[in-house]
């Protein structure tokens, strides 16, 4: 059996600026606090819907950066599949689906050890996410109701994104990548920088 075609690693580098994890976590916090409160609208009410849609805005930019990563990954596989007669043919769609769907096993159980437990949804929204920002909006020119639902206009765009052109599925026993966060595999390259140094000594 012919070994898998290597694809270049999927490298995801650390989120920066506009607001925190700490939104995010506050978001979530004030989304299971606002499910109790029975009331009527009260100022405190209005304050948790604050928060949550502040901790929506951080989930939608996180998502927003992953998604640059994943679309230069898949530039990148496409390009070097172009070198190759028999895959040329391959578009993004293609590995996107791979990296949706069918993600190597040492993929999948390294973004688990990452805490990622459902990374279907995550990269397909990322993906989604992307195609509608190519960086940030501004939080004002969103709308209330596209923060609260976020995730459903990112499902919906990534389904579009696959269906822009036919695409070939790939069997995810023909491709194998790693996965990289960017100081790990920076860290990487510089121990094999290292190593024809340290056996001239």
């Amino acid at each position: 059996m012919p070994a898998p075609w290597q694809l270049p690693p999927l490298i995801l580098h650390p989120f920066s600026g506009g607001g925190s994890v700490d939104e995010l976590v506050d978001g979530s916090k004030a989304a299971l606090e606002l499910q109790t409160v029975v009331s009527p609208a009260t100022d405190h009410e209005y304050e948790l819907e604050r928060r949550i849609l502040v901790g929506r805005y951080q989930e939608i930019r996180m998502l927003l950066f992953l998604g640059k990563d994943i679309f230069r990954w898949l530039q990148q596989c496409v390009d070097s599949m172009a070198r190759s007669e028999a895959h040329a043919h391959l578009s993004e769609q293609s590995f996107a689906s791979l990296v949706v769907e069918h993600p190597p096993t040492g993929v999948r159980d390294k973004l688990e050890r990452w805490g990622v437990t459902d990374r279907r949804a995550v990269f397909s929204r990322a993906i989604g996410i992307h195609t509608l920002f190519t960086s940030p909006p501004p939080v004002e020119t969103l709308s209330p109701t596209l923060l609260k639902n976020y995730h459903r206009f990112a499902d919906h765009a990534y389904i579009c994104f696959q269906h822009l052109r036919q695409f070939e599925e790939l069997n995810p026993k023909d491709f194998d990548f790693e996965i990289y966060a960017s100081e790990e595999y920076a860290q990487l390259l510089s121990d094999q920088w290292e190593k024809p140094d340290s056996a001239l000594l």
